[in-house]
């Protein structure tokens, strides 16, 4: 079978929960395993600098960032690891892309145009994106900055340097996958064939609700969200106040198949089936279910609590596996900018 390449980005950002671990980690996990495949996995620091951060913070972040995914199983020996900002080719491409892609398709990407109509948001006559772009830089210099606009060129960057058929991703980032192809072919077009037009890949992506609001996605603040890091004592504390109880909005419905969409993906057979009889018979209590699901949750992830605080606990060799695997990335990345600058005349 043909070798394919798969890229992937990993946010530099914040705790991640078990809505991540189901929706994208376990994916990464299957890529990786198939022989067939070579992965490339980074951490998206770069990206991590769009948005108000402090520098202390980023860095520990980052570190914690990598101990997560390489305790839950991302393996260095079979994977290429890295940090993005390690690799510099992925900024002098992404700023190659910005010099050929136009100003309509960014202010066309949602994520942006939902962050300033969030700040442009109100009554009066229709205001065009460039005129909200204005009004949000006048309204809060803090958040509006050119890299927010620009970075799915920078996206574009981190995945076609390696030239991949495929790019693991949540629901959330599929039009960054589907502006990285429309780059691509304008390149191509212009310049001649050098990059692939990646596809997504999404393997029946999970998408876990929150334990709150289970009609919306869960998200990382507040009790509405079960993190990997979490105790015992929180997972158990944030389950007990799980929806369940009836009410007109239909939430208490979706709370019970969120929990049951949980106990599929972390209970041993037995303990589903029980659960599952119970339901049916119409004797299922949820004070018991939460209880069980909670140690079930916190049991799952013991090895990798475990991992995680020696990794952290050895930063020279957290740099060793992050180091190596820039110098890799480096070679890919660096055949890849050098056939670049040929074809567009900077060398």
């Amino acid at each position: 079978m043909t070798q394919q390449t798969l890229v992937a980005g990993i946010r530099a950002s914040g705790k991640l929960h078990i809505g991540h671990y189901l929706g994208l980690i376990k994916q990464l996990l299957d890529t990786q395993a198939d022989p067939n495949n070579r992965c490339f996995y980074f951490i998206a620091d770069l990206h991590g600098i769009t948005t108000p951060f402090e520098s202390k913070e980023l860095s520990q972040n980052t570190l914690d960032i990598a101990a997560t995914y390489l305790s839950l199983g991302i393996d260095p020996n079979k994977t290429t690891f890295f940090l993005q900002n390690h690799v510099l080719e992925h900024a002098t491409l992404a700023w190659i892309f910005n010099c050929i892609t136009p100003l309509g398709e960014l202010y066309r990407m949602t994520q942006f145009k939902d962050k300033v109509e969030q700040q442009t948001s109100g009554g009066g006559k229709k205001v065009s994106m460039a005129g909200k772009i204005g009004i949000q830089i006048s309204q809060n210099k803090e958040v509006a900055n050119a890299g927010l606009l620009t970075y799915p060129c920078l996206m574009a960057a981190d995945i076609l340097l390696y030239k991949p058929s495929a790019v693991p991703v949540g629901e959330d980032q599929v039009q960054h996958v589907e502006l990285a192809r429309l780059i691509a072919k304008k390149f191509n077009g212009k310049f001649g064939k050098i990059f692939p037009e990646p596809q997504t890949y999404l393997r029946k992506p999970l998408r876990i609700m929150s334990l709150q609001d289970p009609t919306k996605k869960m998200s990382k603040t507040g009790d509405e969200a079960l993190l990997l890091d979490d105790t015992r004592e929180e997972i158990q504390r944030k389950l007990k106040k799980a929806v369940t109880a009836s009410d007109a909005s239909g939430k208490a419905s979706a709370g019970v198949d969120n929990l049951f969409l949980l106990m599929n993906s972390f209970s041993p057979e037995k303990t589903k089936k029980y659960f599952a009889d119970k339901q049916t018979e119409g004797l299922l209590q949820y004070s018991e279910l939460k209880q069980t699901l909670a140690d079930d949750i916190y049991n799952f992830f013991a090895e990798f609590r475990e991992k995680k605080k020696e990794l952290l606990n050895k930063p020279d060799y957290l740099a060793e596996i992050l180091g190596d695997g820039a110098s890799r990335a480096r070679k890919v990345a660096g055949q890849t900018l050098l056939e670049v600058k040929q074809k567009i005349g900077l060398l």
